[in-house]
C-alpha cells in the first residue's frame, strides 16, 4: 500500500548510474525517498549449478569468473573450501604468496572504487588519477600471473607461480610509488570542499542498524564495527601479518571512503611483511581428482567484504552441492536502509558507497502466483 501523495520511480536494470543491470524501484515524497524495492536476478548466470556439474579441478576457472574484480578472494576461498574436504595441506610458501595477491587485488579493487565514487560525486579529476595509478596493480598482475584481469593463481594445492627475488624487488618499487599516492587521496578526500558536499551525512547507516542487518567489509566497517575475517577467522597466512582493521564512526559515504583508503595502507605494510618473510619450499602440491563425502563452509575478507563459499561432497569428483554468498548480497538490506529518507540526487553515489557487484551477488527470483518471491523492502516509518 503505498502513501497518499508518493510517486513511484524505477531506476535501472539499464541506466547511466548502473554500471550493471539491477531495477530498484523507488517511493517518492517529492525529493525524498520514502521507500525502496530492490529486484535482483537479471544477470543470474548459474555459477553455482555449473559448479556441480564440473570436476573439482575445472570449477576452480568458473570460480575466478564469479567476479572480475574479486578473483583472487573467490579462488581463494574455493581452494580453501576443496583443501579442506581433500584433506590437503598448503605449502607455507603458497600461503604467502596468496596473501600477497590478495592484498595486490585489494589495493586493485579500492584504487578502482576511490575513482568511480569520485565519479558519482562530479570529481572526475581524482577519478583519473586513481585509475592511472591502478595500472600499476595490473602490471603486477601481469608480471606475477601473466594475466591483468583474470590471474589463474591459486590451484588445488597451492599456486600455480612463484613470486621470484627479482619479482619481489618490482613489487616492493611498485609499493613505494604506490603509498605515496595513497596519502594523496587521503589529503585530497579530507580538504577537497565537493567532495565533502557530496558524502558527508549521505547514506548514513547507524551502527545498530549495520549489526541487525548483517552488513560486511567496508560497509560495516564505516559505521564503527570493527569485523573483518583476516582477524576474526584467519586464514591463509594472515595469522602470521600484522595489520590493523580499519574503522570510521561517521557512518555515511565519506567514512566508507576513509575506510577503503587506510586499508590501502594496510594493504602496502601486509605485502612489504610478506615479501621480507616469505619462506622457501615448494609452491604446491598434488591434490587428488576425487573429495571424500563430507561438507564444509570457507570464508574470506573480499575487498567488499566477507565471501562465504560452501560445499558439501559426496565422494566423487565433482560436489554435491556448492553455494557462494558473495558480500554485495549481504549488503543489499543495509542498502536499501541508507537509501530511505534521502534525496533522489544522492541515489548514485550511495548505491556506489557499497561497492556493488551485482553479477557476483545475483541470484534467480522465483515467481509464484505472480508476485517475485525474494525482493526486499524498506519504508520509512509513518
Amino acid at each position: 500500500m503505498g502513501y497518499a501523495s508518493t510517486v513511484k520511480m524505477p531506476f535501472g536494470p539499464q541506466h547511466p548510474a548502473l554500471k550493471e543491470p539491477e531495477h530498484f524501484l523507488f517511493e517518492l515524497d517529492g525529493d525524498t525517498v520514502v521507500g525502496v524495492t530492490p529486484r535482483i536476478g537479471y544477470v543470474h548466470r548459474g555459477i553455482e549449478k555449473a559448479l556441480e556439474l564440473s570436476t573439482y579441478g575445472h570449477g576452480l576457472y568458473l570460480a575466478e569468473r564469479i567476479c572480475g574484480i574479486c578473483t583472487v578472494a573467490h579462488t581463494c576461498c574455493y581452494t580453501q573450501a576443496i583443501e579442506e574436504l581433500m584433506g590437503i595441506e598448503v605449502p607455507p610458501r603458497a600461503k604467502y604468496i596468496r596473501t600477497i595477491m590478495s592484498e595486490l587485488e585489494r589495493l586493485h579493487s579500492h584504487s578502482l572504487w576511490v575513482g568511480l565514487v569520485a565519479h558519482e560525486a562530479g570529481f572526475d579529476t581524482l577519478f583519473m588519477y586513481a585509475w592511472r595509478d591502478r595500472e600499476a596493480i595490473l602490471s603486477l598482475f601481469q608480471e606475477i600471473t601473466g594475466g591483468r584481469v583474470l590471474h589463474a593463481i591459486n590451484t588445488l594445492g597451492g599456486v600455480r607461480r612463484d613470486i621470484s627475488p627479482e619479482l619481489a624487488d618490482k613489487i616492493r618499487c611498485t609499493m613505494e610509488y604506490f603509498e605515496g599516492r595513497v596519502k594523496d587521496y587521503r589529503r585530497i578526500i579530507r580538504t577537497e570542499p565537493t567532495f565533502l558536499k557530496r558524502t558527508r551525512d549521505v547514506g548514513v547507516l547507524k551502527p545498530s542498524d549495520a549489526a541487525k542487518l548483517d552488513a560486511v567489509g567496508p560497509t560495516l566497517r564505516g559505521s564503527g564495527i570493527k569485523e573483518d575475517v583476516r582477524r576474526d577467522d584467519p586464514y591463509i597466512a594472515y595469522d602470521e601479518m600484522p595489520f590493523n582493521v580499519i574503522s570510521s564512526d561517521g557512518c555515511d559515504v565519506f567514512a566508507r571512503t576513509e575506510v577503503r583508503v587506510e586499508e590501502m595502507m594496510e594493504s602496502i605494510g601486509i605485502i612489504r611483511y610478506a615479501l621480507d618473510r616469505m619462506p622457501a619450499g615448494v609452491f604446491r602440491v598434488r591434490a587428488p581428482r576425487n573429495a571424500p563425502a563430507g561438507e564444509c563452509v570457507s570464508r574470506v575478507e573480499a575487498p567488499r567484504g566477507e565471501d562465504m563459499h560452501f560445499a558439501r561432497s559426496d565422494g566423487t569428483a565433482k560436489p554435491e552441492r556448492y553455494k557462494v554468498r558473495a558480500p554485495t548480497l549481504a549488503n543489499i538490506p543495509a542498502l536499501c536502509r541508507m537509501l530511505v529518507g534521502i534525496h533522489v540526487a544522492d541515489i548514485p553515489i550511495i548505491l556506489a558507497g557499497i561497492d556493488p557487484c551485482f553479477s557476483c551477488m545475483d541470484r534467480m527470483v522465483v515467481v509464484r502466483g505472480g508476485r517475485a518471491s525474494g525482493t526486499l523492502q524498506s519504508k520509512r516509518d509513518v
